[in-house]
């Protein structure tokens, strides 16, 4: 017989990569519930058990053809949920943002599955009847998980920059951030999957107080509640959202500011005279609410560390304009 050509792949066919992302399609169909409700899909039953289902399936379907290697079990699961995170952009049942955030976990928790379906392959005799079980767990714990309360974590980030400006001027600058410059700050990683940018941030005097209003891309908007100011030394505020501060399409329901599972508390900036120059120190303080804390809490960390980063150095450069 002719010589098989050698595979530049860690597999030989595309078949069980097929099948492993239809299977975390269908799964993810299921788990279209709304934020709260039976079956949502940030549940940890769909976020711990649809990578490991998917990866199973990959390497059963893989191992009915020809043994395969430690490699295959590893690389392919991965290589699958990463296509199965982007078939769900592609018939729109998740968003960009939800999309990027969550594909390493996916992948990393699909190459585990992937390594355990491996070993009952090789060592056992009934890898059918632990694929089912594979399949039958995330559905009855996402039925039970309905009426777990959620975890909530508190957290904050601080970032501090001293820029050759006096208070004055940066507070002018915080508190009346009017025609924000896209090209400035869209360098957020925020802002690059698909969080809208800012577009001002105004200070108005109301009855109750000052009020900072927010406006960002795609007609979104909200009020920054000022309850502590102290010209030109210190102010913080909290969030005000209205029910159409966010339009339909504008953030995926699973990172919704002021939502089921995330929220910013307060923020807060100080500043702090060093001769001709200041030192500007925010301090962002937020929520999550989920399964798996220790996952979004570090994306929380990253995320807002950089905005924070992006913001202090869109409010120094803007200080220095004479």
């Amino acid at each position: 017989m002719p010589p098989r050509k050698k595979a530049y792949l860690p597999f030989r066919s595309w078949w069980p990569l097929l099948a492993g992302v239809l299977t975390g399609i269908a799964l993810r169909l299921v788990f279209s519930g709304k934020p709260g409700d039976m079956y949502a899909a940030m549940m940890g039953s769909f976020v711990y058990l649809a990578p490991v289902l998917v990866g199973a399936v990959t390497v059963y379907v893989a191992e009915r053809s020809e043994r395969r290697s430690w490699g295959y079990y590893f690389w392919a699961p991965f290589i699958a949920n990463a296509l199965f995170v982007c078939g769900t952009l592609l018939i729109m049942i998740e968003g960009l943002i939800c999309a990027i955030l969550i594909v390493p976990l996916f992948s990393l928790f699909g190459a585990i599955g992937g390594l355990i379906m491996g070993v009952v392959c090789r060592v056992t005799k009934w890898p059918k009847q632990t694929l089912m079980s594979f399949a039958a767990l995330p559905l009855v714990l996402g039925w039970v998980e309905a009426d777990v309360a959620l975890p909530h974590q508190w957290g904050a980030v601080e970032r501090v920059i001293v820029v050759d400006a006096m208070p004055e001027a940066v507070w002018k600058q915080i508190l009346h951030a009017g025609d924000v410059q896209a090209d400035k700050v869209e360098r957020a990683w925020a802002f690059r999957i698909g969080v809208p940018a800012p577009v001002a941030g105004v200070t108005r005097r109301t009855p109750a107080g000052p009020v900072r209003r927010v406006t960002m891309g795609k007609r979104v908007y909200f009020d920054e509640i000022i309850t502590d100011w102290q010209e030109p030394r210190f102010v913080r505020w909290t969030y005000r959202f209205y029910e159409d501060s966010v339009p339909p399409d504008a953030l995926d329901d699973h990172v919704m500011i002021g939502g089921h599972y995330f929220d910013l508390i307060d923020t807060s900036y100080t500043l702090t005279p060093l001769a001709d120059r200041t030192e500007i120190k925010v301090r962002i303080s937020y929520r999550v609410s989920t399964q798996f804390n220790w996952y979004a809490d570090a994306l929380a960390q990253l995320l807002l560390g950089n905005v924070a980063e992006v913001n202090l150095g869109y409010y120094a450069s803007r200080s220095l304009v004479r």
